[in-house]
């Protein structure tokens, strides 16, 4: 009988789904971003060339660079400063059901930034 019941509980262990993201997962779709300092939040909808971020009723357009699976750049479509045209670099520095922290920083800057980004779609 115990081993029935311990065999039934794997069963059912084993059978339940996984609603962690998966690397792949947040190469696209639609994520609102919260930055950790300050009050900060868009939303950023992407493909696996494209990002589209809306802050304060305000668009940009990014064209973004998969490094690795937990690596990415961003770099605006139509850059209006100096700073516009730097490479935007985004670290994935963890996943947990439907999130993902990062840090980022523009290329050659020390300045960090760090924040959640949440799968909404």
């Amino acid at each position: 009988m115990k081993y029935l019941i311990f065999i039934l509980l794997s069963i059912l262990i084993s059978c339940k789904e996984n609603s962690n993201l998966k690397p792949e997962q947040i190469r696209t779709g639609t994520f609102k971003t919260v930055l950790t300092e300050g009050n900060y939040e868009s939303i950023a909808t992407r493909n696996n060339t494209i990002q589209v971020e809306t802050y304060n009723q305000k668009k940009d357009t990014f064209y973004i660079n998969w490094k690795s699976n937990f690596e990415y750049s961003l770099v605006k479509k139509n850059p209006k400063n100096d700073l516009d045209k730097k490479e935007f670099v985004v670290k994935i520095t963890g996943i947990k059901k439907n999130e993902y922290t990062f840090t980022a920083h523009y290329k050659g800057s020390n300045f960090k930034q760090k924040g959640t980004a949440i799968k909404i779609n």
